[in-house]
């Protein structure tokens, strides 16, 4: 077994359903200080974070990831067990073995190869991780927290890796090179509850607001550009009535989802569905909730170091893409951080068997020691 797949293997058997670390950060944090790393722990409210580095000169690139998994659900559904580390004809199972803790045993097993030929209090350049428990989740008290803390002490990011399951059908095909912004809306619209039978005396909701809806769910909202998809609109849960067949529902309770690319501003997207709420003369409570603005890094150097690991290690050509949903990589982003998502194939994340592939994980840590000895060698 693999410096990295065991690691993997010892990350996954820690049962860290988000908020809870469960003691990951602790096991990385041990590995990190053995090379020299400083580890400051930080906890806001019931979050885990580590913010680990090691050097004191020149550009500082850092290696962000999540120990956090989603629940497994019904257990009895995993053909293994899902925090047994279970390995099975070259595959590797378990809650987090693709998202993302297998990206983590790679880093780690990378830096670990890598300052071996190195002097860690000689080095040309700085080396970082931040990793939270909190991706999974809310993502309030996690990476947002931890790169609010870092500003207030001056800290600046120049580069970072963010260990996301970005391959699509083999390992390296994909990097992200930035994300669609998303902004969730809330929404209740008001009527008056009555008979069916009677339904002039009462004001349906459903009925009011079908018109307005189906105009949001048709528009075009922008065209995208050279590294966006157009915006999209989603409606991803609708609730209304009393359960009962012969009552007109007094609301209506939906939410939505926008994905948008920088054609459009959060607040342009606002304003368009509040005109289009009150031209239907829905009368309504309208909540929003900004998950993260997009953002795009992918020109730099950093996605050409990655690009050209990927292309020494594998052979294959990646794609640079800004599609799929959100990371945290948008709390760093905005620093002015070259920010690239590079981790494996990402096929069953969030799924029931969830696994990675063993020797994906190894070609990993080859591409991430590549990248790190670059940035090394030319800080």
């Amino acid at each position: 077994m693999t410096p990295t797949i065991e690691l993997a293997r010892e990350l996954i058997t820690r049962r860290s359903v988000t908020p809870d670390d469960a003691g990951c950060q602790n096991l990385i944090a041990d590995r990190l200080a053995r090379l020299g790393f400083t580890n400051q722990h930080l906890p806001f409210d019931e979050v885990a974070n580590l913010w680990s580095t090691c050097g004191t000169q020149g550009p500082l690139l850092v290696f962000a990831g999540h120990t956090d998994v989603v629940p497994p659900g019904d257990e009895n559904e995993w053909q293994h067990p899902p925090f047994q580390g279970t390995i099975d004809n070259g595959m590797l199972h378990g809650r987090g073995a693709a998202d993302m803790k297998s990206s983590i045993a790679a880093m780690i097993v990378a830096c670990e190869r890598v300052l071996t030929e190195n002097h860690t209090d000689t080095l040309p350049a700085q080396l970082g991780f931040l990793i939270t428990s909190d991706e999974e989740g809310p993502a309030i008290n996690g990476t947002k927290r931890v790169m609010q803390h870092l500003g207030d002490l001056g800290i600046t990011i120049d580069a970072c890796i963010v260990g996301e399951p970005t391959s699509t059908t083999r390992l390296g095909d994909t990097i992200k090179v930035g994300r669609r912004g998303s902004l969730n809306g809330h929404l209740k619209a008001h009527g008056v509850q009555g008979h069916v039978a009677y339904a002039h005396l009462a004001d349906n909701p459903v009925h009011a607001i079908a018109p307005a809806l189906q105009e949001l769910a048709a528009r075009q909202w922008d065209s995208g550009n050279e590294h966006f998809p157009p915006t999209t609109f989603q409606i991803s849960n609708i609730n209304a009535g009393t359960g009962a067949d012969n009552v007109i529902p007094a609301s209506l309770d939906l939410k939505f989802n926008f994905r948008y690319s920088t054609e459009v501003s959060a607040e342009q997207l606002k304003q368009i569905v509040l005109e289009v709420l009150e031209r239907h003369s829905i009368k309504h409570e309208l909540t929003w909730r900004l998950s993260g603005e997009p953002f795009m890094t992918g020109t730099g150097t950093l996605a050409q170091s990655a690009s050209n690991a990927i292309r020494t290690v594998t052979g294959i050509e990646p794609e640079l893409s800004t599609s799929g949903g959100t990371s945290d990589g948008r709390f760093i982003a905005p620093t002015g951080a070259q920010v690239i998502e590079l981790g494996p194939v990402n096929a069953t994340i969030h799924q029931v068997d969830e696994c990675v592939n063993c020797k994906d994980l190894d070609t990993l840590t080859d591409v991430y020691s590549v990248i790190l000895r670059e940035h090394l060698a030319n800080p």
